[in-house]
């Protein structure tokens, strides 16, 4: 078992729970996104049990982070929702640069690339004008709302696992959102499985999609990568504080961003 894996595992579920932030750019910044989605992929294969070793240590982390960190993050998102998101605006951003070393931009990237890279953008940073609202916590439990809480586990794992597309956004954008964390936060077993069982198939399903594309077409596919990230960051981006105090707070944990995208790349890339 690769128990290193528990504190990346943790990092990605911690930022999971964040909607806008993509636990698959959190992989990518860790340095570990290729194998991830080798190791999905390669879960029914014959080579099964490498691919456990890899992927026990790093569910449990997550699962751990999610039912940990979810009561945390609702009361930093109600309390400080602009530190907070500037914080992860740094994360995200501090990405960027090993993305363009993965995929060796400045040799590999062609008119196309970078036109991909566009339409990438720009589909990701206008999916903020689906965002009206988190919408109210769902009381009731009938076989339609538990069909909903499955179909949106299933694309918010699939959004989960690409880098740029956050899980928990899209959750936000079918309504859910208040409905899942409320669960897990109180430990609503129904829900959790329900759209747990959604996650862990839209999970398997996407990473043999992308598996595909980055085995036949892996500098296209990095620079719709490299595009979703950025248009992640209109997604994230929280409007300017109000007040001088949450200024200079909000750069605070912006810089804080930056500096742990930066640590945790040198850290991982250079082993």
């Amino acid at each position: 078992m690769e128990w290193k894996n528990i504190y990346r595992g943790f990092i990605m579920g911690g930022t999971d729970v964040i909607p806008g932030v993509s636990g698959g750019t959190i992989a990518v910044l860790l340095g570990i996104y290729d194998r991830l989605i080798a190791a999905i992929n390669g879960i029914f294969s014959k080579d099964w049990k490498k691919h456990i070793t890899f992927l026990i240590p790093l569910g449990i982390g997550m699962v751990t982070a999610i039912f940990t960190l979810a009561r945390l993050m609702e009361w930093l998102l109600i309390h400080f929702p602009g530190p907070t998101f500037f914080f992860f605006l740094g994360l995200i951003i501090g990405v960027l640069p090993l993305l363009f070393r993965e995929a060796d931009m400045k040799v590999s990237f062609k008119t196309k690339h970078y036109l991909i890279l566009i339409i990438g953008a720009l589909v990701i940073g206008l999916l903020v004008l689906l965002n009206d609202e988190e919408g109210a916590i769902i009381a009731e439990r009938s076989i339609s709302i538990y069909a909903l809480l499955f179909f949106s586990g299933f694309l918010g794992s699939a959004a989960m696992v690409l880098p740029g597309i956050s899980g928990s956004f899209m959750l936000l954008v079918i309504g859910v959102y208040s409905t899942v964390i409320s669960a897990i936060s109180n430990l609503e077993f129904d829900v959790i499985i329900v759209t747990g069982a959604g996650i862990l198939i839209g999970i398997i399903f996407m990473s043999k999609i992308i598996n595909f594309f980055l085995t036949n077409y892996r500098t296209s596919t990095f620079a719709a990568i490299i595009g979703m990230v950025i248009g992640s960051i209109v997604v994230i981006f929280p409007g300017w504080p109000s007040s001088t105090l949450f200024v200079f707070v909000s750069i605070l944990t912006f810089a804080a961003g930056l500096a742990g995208a930066y640590i945790l790349g040198k850290v991982e890339y250079q082993e």
